[in-house]
């Protein structure tokens, strides 16, 4: 299991508070300094099931100088999202947790982690 975090992010903290009350194993990725490049990015969407508009912090300051929310949302603009991520890391929800049967999570509420969980 591996949980993408923010240190800063008081959701990463509870999300790691929880990993670590259960027990179980996992690997710290701080993406603002480890950035996953496109192709990451690509392979996790696809193990949680999402579109990267729907990863996306459209709130960020950086979001909104990209105008990513007038970005259309569809097949053709989706590498568009993707790249936009990998440049701008700020920009990916978190924590994003990777279960060990393959799939994935955002792992923003405690329902959401012991979903993660249950999955190893």
């Amino acid at each position: 299991m591996e949980i993408w975090i923010n240190p800063a992010c008081s959701k990463c903290r509870g999300a790691l508070t929880l990993l670590d009350a259960e027990g179980a194993g996992y690997t710290v990725r701080r993406y603002l300094e480890d950035v996953p490049s496109a192709d990451e990015i690509r392979e996790v969407l696809g193990r949680l099931g999402l579109e990267p508009w729907d990863v996306t912090r459209t709130q960020e300051a950086e979001a909104k100088e990209l105008g990513v929310k007038e970005w259309p949302r569809d097949a053709a603009g989706r590498d568009r999202w993707i790249e936009a991520l990998a440049a701008h890391p700020r920009l990916i929800q978190r924590p994003i947790i990777t279960a060990e049967d393959g799939t994935a999570v955002v792992g923003r509420t405690e329902e959401a982690v012991r979903d993660a969980l249950s999955r190893r």
